[in-house]
């Protein structure tokens, strides 16, 4: 079974408020993402503090207990909660994934334990694979060792970076990874919807 979770975080204190929800082209960011994906597993999730908030989405809400703790502790969360042994991490404010690139991640999924883009900005571990029966001890182990990077597990378990014309074949616009941060970034994902090139 493949889970697909969702990390919708918190507030953003340089957006005034949570991310995930800020409208694009009349939906929220989050809604976009789920749209491009939701059908690609059997169980779907978000991480959220707000679950009221994000009712709407008619999928499985589950909130961190010890809220603020960062961005791998949030991780272990959604691994933690997954039905499934397989889970597809996202980012709530990447409203461009690509599905082809997204399809081969999965098809990927038995070849590793973490299964994740890289190119040169370096990974993308919040548009990625995770084997939870591996990946959750490794991430427990880093939080206990005081580690707070989203890769900082890596060394512990076998990684598959896609990348090179893999990436640039299932992403040719390299929009997957344009990710909301600003309301400047959030004006140029508008220009990007209302020029049609979101890909595929």
């Amino acid at each position: 079974m493949l889970t697909i979770a969702i990390q919708a975080g918190g507030d953003s204190q340089r957006m005034g408020g949570d991310k995930a929800l800020l409208p694009l082209a009349g939906k929220p960011l989050i809604e976009h993402l789920l749209m491009r994906v939701k059908d690609l597993g059997e169980d779907i999730l978000v991480t959220t503090n707000r679950p009221r908030d994000y009712a709407f989405l008619g999928v499985r809400l589950v909130s961190d207990p010890v809220p603020g703790l960062g961005v791998l502790n949030g991780l272990h969360v959604a691994l933690d909660a997954a039905l499934g042994k397989s889970v597809l991490v996202l980012a709530c404010d990447m409203p461009f994934v690509s599905r082809p690139l997204v399809e081969h991640l999965v098809s990927l999924a038995t070849r590793a334990d973490v299964v994740v883009p890289y190119h040169d900005s370096g990974f993308e571990p919040l548009h990625a694979i995770y084997a939870k029966p591996a990946c959750l001890p490794a991430i427990g182990a880093a939080l206990a060792a005081g580690e707070k990077r989203l890769t900082s597990f890596y060394p512990m378990v076998e990684v598959l970076p896609v990348e090179g014309s893999d990436l640039s074949r299932l992403d040719p616009r390299g929009l997957s990874f344009f990710n909301v941060n600003t309301l400047e970034d959030l004006a140029q994902a508008e220009r990007i919807w209302s020029e049609g090139e979101m890909g595929g």
